[in-house]
Parts: C-alpha cells; structure tokens; sequence
C-alpha cells in the first residue's frame, strides 16, 4: 500500500523539510510560529490552521519515511 512511499528517496523529504517546513526563515520559522501559537490557545483562526498543516505535514513524512526505514532494517 506504501510501496512508491518506500521508493521515495530520503533527500527529497529533507528538502521539503527544510525549505517548505521552515519557510519563511525570518523573523521565526513559520512552523515553529504556529507551534507556539497553539501552546498558548491562539491558533483559532482557519487560515493559522491550515499554515500549520501545511508546514508540519513535510516534517510529519520525513517522521514517518525514518521509522518506517527503521522497522524495515
């Protein structure tokens, strides 16, 4: 079911990582923006919502390509 997620090499998730997840750099990541905004019960607004999914979902794959590279070595 998750064989082309398995063929799906590794530098392309830290890339996406990297530039998608972090982006804009300046002042702050916009990731960890987000995250802060949802610790303190301010991410109520769709659009906070929806940056949040965009930026974390990169990270969430590349979290999930190293375990499933882990279970299967």
């Amino acid at each position: 079911m998750l064989a082309w997620f398995d063929r799906l090499p590794l530098i392309y998730l830290i890339i996406a990582a990297l530039t998608l997840g972090l982006a804009p750099f300046v002042p702050e990541p916009h990731l960890w923006e987000k995250l802060k905004l949802l610790a303190a019960g301010g991410l109520t607004r769709p659009l906070d919502i929806f940056d949040l999914v965009l930026h974390a979902t990169p990270w969430l794959l590349l979290a999930l390509k190293l375990a499933r590279s882990g279970i299967r070595s």
